[in-house]
């Protein structure tokens, strides 16, 4: 049997493993259930896609991420391995074939969305398959205590229950020292293998701005910087807004969203990667499943939900090891929209309720009907139907989200595809009956290898063009085929998909738990104090802040950020500064001075004393009395 190293070598051309990547590949050989607490951009995927290559049988992948689910079946097949995937807005037909595949074909690895595992049909095939190894992406989604909890990740033991030998292995960027302990728990861990590597980025600094003037801001950080850069923010109009904003200043800038075409966003991702383009300004759309080493620096042009969210985020810059910086511009302004778009993240329950039933109602869905049917969903169409405003609706889809009635994916693409009905023998005769499409089945033969044994992607456009005729013709054609049982024709889907996980039920049964829904009210609002607590942080380092938030007590100063760079000033070192400092609070917390008093009394160089001082009083850790005493602000 091949060794890691060597399939590391054969698929992905590296001859070394990432820091901890060996030792979590060799843990889950010895059959052990595994957590992997890898930053973004540490190399989680290797983790079990290398022993899914070295063990026998289909390793089955859970990830709420569709756009990340893509991108790695893409990649495993460009590396010529066989992988296949299970997402909303696909067709039934579809579905039953990648299934059989797992069972009767050599298909290696199967990813999935976790909604996919309460529908019968994908538990009964599931029950059938040679499983070697479940994978759960995201994992802190299984934890309330996470910041994108997902009810259905809690479903994801029925694998363990249908497959009770098989490992776990479960990965995250981003979990606290309480959603670690409620990974392992509910997933059901028999071995308690943690392996962590620190969240510390050496290499990234950290600056929080209270800025008047973010634009101006924005323009001279740019400016300085001539290397690539991602910009943030909350709104699809303000990319586009900023992007205009910086070109108009001969910056090379171009904005991202997933409301925009898939052509579209392909090629706006593809010049920013081939450095076209160099800065990218964008929604938190953007970012997942991108490898770009050589980005100098991000920005937030808003404040984010959570710490884990911006931590994800930031992680995309310096990937190469170089200094980069993770800046995040704020105002006043900008906190009280944080505190109030929390507000309205939470509408009332009887809205909600109310939202569900038109849901219901839009989709002519009767009591009892829709379990496992996917729709297409146009936010505008349907708030427009019912006279909704769209960001109340979003709010209240998110909650029945929450409570597993249905999954909503945002800005989902997939592409066309098609496979043929017919074995050749019975195609020939077609052909020779039908002239007409001779040549146009002859052309996608030959543009698409295994279209008689799968479903293939096929580009109605790329075939217009071989064919010699219009987009619309060849859609025509692929219908009519369809249509006389010679192929089989998918079309394209581009709006999001709804999916019911759960039959339509009357609108008095509809259950928005009041306990649920006011923990993770509070959750939510613990995660946004923590944002505001960061960029308020005057005297603690903020790569300390950053790292204490997920559990790491013990961090160093990092000596770059902002703050730091401040005490850095002093000419202090660490040790040095500790000692004055401890002096000062010891002296005047139950006892205020004024400043010649305090400083007759400490030992050391005056002058260092008294930058220490300074700095105590700048960063508001020592005040003044009344009486103009000194005293350590408790």
């Amino acid at each position: 049997m091949a060794t890691p190293t060597q399939i590391l070598t054969k698929y992905w051309g590296h001859n070394h493993f990432r820091p901890l990547q060996e030792e979590i590949i060799n843990a889950v050989m010895a059959n052990k259930d595994t957590l992997a607490l890898l930053p973004t951009g540490g190399g989680k995927s290797i983790c079990f896609q290398i022993p899914g290559l070295l063990k026998e049988g289909v390793t089955i992948v859970i990830s709420p991420l569709i756009a990340l689910i893509k991108d790695q079946v893409e990649q495993l097949q460009k590396r010529g391995v066989s992988a296949a995937m299970l997402v909303s807005g696909m067709y039934p037909r579809e579905i039953d074939i990648i299934l059989d595949n797992c069972i009767y074909g050599h298909t290696k690895f199967l990813y999935l969305s976790p909604e996919r595992l309460q529908t019968n049909l994908v538990k009964e095939r599931i029950k059938r398959m040679n499983v070697a190894l479940i994978a759960v992406d995201e994992a802190h989604c299984i934890s309330q205590w996470g910041y994108d909890f997902r009810p259905s990740y809690l479903k994801i033991n029925m694998l363990r229950e249908l497959h009770p030998n098989v490992p776990v292995i479960a990965l995250t960027a981003t979990a606290t020292s309480e959603v670690v302990i409620d990974i392992q728990d509910k997933l059901l861990f028999s071995d308690q293998v943690v392996f962590s590597q620190s969240f510390g980025r050496k290499n990234l600094a950290y600056f929080a701005l209270n800025e008047e003037d973010k634009l101006d801001r924005l323009f001279k950080i740019c400016t300085k910087f001539k290397e690539p850069g991602i910009v943030y923010a909350r709104n699809r109009k303000k990319t586009k807004d900023l992007a205009v904003f910086l070109q108009k200043k001969s910056i090379s800038a171009d904005y991202y969203h997933a409301g925009l075409s898939p052509e579209v966003r392909s090629q706006k991702q593809e010049n920013w990667i081939r450095n076209q383009t160099r800065l990218i300004v964008a929604t938190n759309a953007f970012g997942m499943g991108i490898d770009k080493s050589n980005v100098r620096f991000v920005i937030h042009m808003d404040l984010p939900d959570s710490l884990e969210a911006y931590f994800q985020e930031v992680g995309r810059a310096g990937r190469d090891g170089k200094k980069a910086f993770a800046i995040l511009l704020f105002d006043p302004v900008d906190q009280l929209n944080l505190k109030k778009q929390f507000e309205t993240n939470y509408p009332p329950v009887d809205f909600i309720k109310k939202v569900y039933q038109c849901i219901a109602n839009y989709y002519q869905l009767a009591v009892g009907s829709g379990l496992g049917q996917s729709f297409d969903f146009d936010l505008k169409v349907f708030c427009s139907t019912y006279d909704l405003t769209p960001i109340e609706v979003y709010n209240a889809i998110k909650i029945l989200e929450k409570e597993d009635y249905f999954v909503f994916s945002e800005g989902i693409y997939s592409a066309s595809k098609a496979k043929l009905s017919l074995g050749k023998d019975a195609l020939y005769t077609f052909q020779v009956a039908n002239k007409k499409y001779d040549t146009f089945i002859k052309i996608l033969l030959r543009s698409y290898s295994g279209i008689f044994d799968d479903y293939v992607k096929v580009n109605e456009y790329d075939l217009s063009k071989r064919v010699k005729t219009s987009k619309e013709n060849i859609i025509k054609a692929l219908e009519i085929l369809d249509q006389q049982e010679v192929l089989s024709y998918l079309p394209s889907k581009t709006l999001p998909q709804l999916v019911f996980i759960k039959e339509r039920i009357a609108p008095d049964n509809v259950v928005i738990s009041p306990e649920n829904y006011q923990l993770r009210k509070e959750i939510a609002l613990k995660k946004l104090n923590s944002v505001l607590d960061y960029v308020n942080a005057t005297r603690k380092c903020r790569n300390q802040l950053l790292l204490s938030y997920f559990g790491e007590e013990d961090a160093k100063r990092c000596g770059i950020c902002d703050i730091c760079l401040e005490r850095n000033k002093l000419e202090l070192s660490d040790l040095e500064f500790s000692q004055i400092s401890t002096q000062i609070k010891k002296i005047i917390s139950n006892n205020p001075l004024i400043l010649n008093k305090l400083v007759d009394q400490l030992k050391g160089k005056e002058a260092d004393t008294l930058k220490v001082i300074q700095w105590l009083i700048d960063n508001e850790k020592i005040i003044h009395t009344p009486e103009h005493k000194l005293v350590w602000n408790k």
